[in-house]
This record gives structure tokens, sequence and C-alpha cells, in this order.
């Protein structure tokens, strides 16, 4: 039997095994193995990736990249000329982009990267219609924009195919820590109460994930599947938005309805027209909002600080972002830094390389010579 009929009959199994306690244990390790067995195809098939097959090679620009993922013909193209840039080719038909089209959204101070690419179909995490070079670009972005149109706005499918491949939309890492070790087995250290399973059940993951010995320490109320992903280590977490598209050719009732159902699934809708330029600052401010951008702005040691020209960094920067945006060489002549603004605890705080910043935060770096 090959692999790709083995992960095929496992998935029949789940799909027609009715989950409860008594199933549940076994559901657990038939997941364990099919990830096992899916992680194992896809090391083969990329080392079995020939010159000769295309590929999407896109050169990442800009403070941010955001990747626009959705069907064909729900307007991606169109949604992509207006807000940036970029001439990509629009029309009224399924499959009329075939490549990855870069356009840059330049939106108070930031430069972000936003990526038009073909329209994603059943089936493109087992590499249907190039699913699986596509959805490796959604996996480098810093933002998913799940794009659907008011006609076809199942994200459903979207997000199976997201998951599928490895992207883990809205949420974080699980709190897991892994630790192999030479013998001793398999050692479970819950730090929180488990509700969704049990020690014995955490043990035979590991084990049909192809670990033998290690210490696992638990700090959430994991699940099977976050486990899974907590051993595979090759998820990619990334926040997403949606926008529905074409909201002018319906009532603004009906529209209303859609993002009310889409929102109680978890995701910010943002209604819009790309076509008739409807609600499109909406939409930047959504996604600059999204990115959690933070401006510092820089002071020359004994001058004035510059306000017109914010370094642009992202959420949970510090100082020695700073220094790395700046110059290769800064972080190695660094003395120390003056800080006036949120993240400082007196107006002018001299402050290390590892200060966190917040929006709007004055800087100033005094160097070594050299």
């Amino acid at each position: 039997m090959t692999i790709e009929e083995e992960i095929k009959q496992i998935e029949e199994e789940i799909k027609n095994t009715k989950y409860n306690k008594k199933t549940q244990h076994h559901i657990g390790r038939l997941k364990a193995k099919l990830a096992r067995l899916q992680n194992e195809l896809e090391k083969r098939r990329m080392s079995g990736t020939g010159r000769g097959k295309q590929s999407y090679a896109v050169r990442k620009s800009g403070n941010a990249t955001v990747a626009l993922v959705g069907f064909p013909s729900v307007g991606k193209s169109t949604l992509l000329n207006k807000i940036t840039d970029a001439q990509s080719k629009v029309g009224a038909y399924d499959f009329t982009t075939l490549s990855i089209v870069p356009g840059m959204l330049e939106y108070r101070g930031a430069k972000i990267q936003i990526l038009d690419m073909p329209g994603i179909v059943e089936g493109a995490a087992r590499g249907r219609g190039r699913g699986r070079e596509v959805l490796s670009v959604a996996r480098g972005a810093d933002l998913v924009a799940l794009v659907c149109d008011v006609f076809n706005y199942n994200i459903d499918a979207l997000i199976s195919e997201l998951y599928q491949g490895g992207v883990r939309l809205n949420t974080k890492p699980p709190n897991v820590v892994i630790t192999k070790t030479e013998r001793g087995g398999i050692e479970v250290h819950p730090m929180v109460q488990l509700t969704h399973m049990d020690e014995i059940l955490i043990k035979d993951v590991v084990r049909e994930m192809g670990i033998i010995n290690a210490d696992v320490i638990i700090r959430e109320d994991i699940t099977p599947d976050r486990l899974i992903d907590a051993i595979s280590g090759n998820r990619v977490y990334v926040p997403c938005i949606v926008i529905l598209n074409k909201v002018d050719l319906i009532d603004a009732a009906h529209v209303h309805g859609i993002v009310q159902e889409i929102t109680s699934k978890g995701f910010e809708t943002v209604p819009v027209s790309s076509e008739r330029e409807i609600n499109l600052e909406l939409l930047k401010e959504k996604i600059y909002s999204k990115l959690e951008f933070v401006r510092i702005y820089m002071k020359p040691q004994g001058g004035e600080p510059d306000l017109k020209e914010p370094l642009i960094l992202r959420k949970g920067a510090t100082i020695g972002d700073v220094c790395d945006a700046i110059h290769r060489d800064f972080r190695n002549r660094f003395r120390f830094a003056c800080v006036w603004g949120k993240s400082a605890r007196h107006p002018g705080q001299r402050v290390g390389l590892t200060h966190l910043l917040e929006d709007e935060d004055i800087v100033t770096l005094i160097l070594r010579k050299e």
C-alpha cells in the first residue's frame, strides 16, 4: 500500500467514525498517524522537486506582506489595482491571474506589499490548480486576507485548504514544550487541568508521531489537533481578515446578514466594492491595524525628532530592532538609547537593547565611535 492510499484509508476511517468518549482515543491516534504520514509524503515531494517544475518566487518588500486568498473571479485583481500601484490583469472569468502579482500599499507611513494570487480551488492543498505553490506563498505572509464576494462567501472551504496546507488563522502556537531525551519513555507534565486529553492519549499521540523518549510540558488545555501541530513544528500562525467584495450588487440588509454570518465564525469582515471603490479606505485602515505596526520617531542627539518619516516596525519591537533596521553595525556599536513616549517611565529614559517600544515612541541612539 502506498502512502497516498494509506492516507486516504485513514481519512475515510476518521470521517466514518462517530466521535464520542469511547472513540476519542482511537480518533486521536488516527489523526496523529495521518499527520505523520502527511509530513512524510510532503518531505518526499520536496526532495523530489525538479528544476523543471514551476514555482512562485515572490521577493518580499516593504514593512509587511498581505496575501489575498480567494476563489477565482471574486475580484482580487481589481481590488489590488484599486488600493496599490499594481496592474494585475482583470477579466470576468476564472483563472485570470496565473502568477503572483505584487503591489505596494502606502498607508500612514507604512509600505505594505499586497499579493494577488491565483484563485484557490477545492483540493489546492493536495496540489490541484498549483495549490501547493499558492499556499506556500500564503505561509510566508504577515496577514492573510480571505477574499469572497456576496454570491460566493463560503469561507469554510478556503479555511480548510489553508488548514491542510499548515496555515493556522487567527490562533497562537500551542503552549507546549517537547524535549527529546535519550531514555525514559514519554513523560507528561501538565501545568493546567486537561479536559480534552488524558495523559495516556497524549503519550500515544506523541509516540504515533515518531517520538519515543521525551519530556512533554503542557501549559494549555490541549486537544489532539493542537498537540499534533506542536509536534509537527511546520505550522504557521497568521492573522486573518475577510474581505466581502461586490457589495454594490445586493441590498444593504443582505450585506449586513452576510457580514454577521462570517463574523460569527470569528473573522473580522470588511464589506467593499472594489469596482465602485466602496469602503476601500476602511479596508486600508483595517489592514494597517491588523498588522500591528509601531511608528518610531528618531531623534538625533541634541536635535529635534523627525516626526514626518517614522521608522515602521511591528508590535513587540525593541531598541535592538531599531538598530537592525537602521544599520547592520549599529547593534555592535550600541551604548544606550533614550526614549520618550508610552514605553518610557519618564521622558528621556535611558534604556538598553531589550527595551520594548510602543507606537509613536521617540528614540535617540547613542553609539560608540568607530
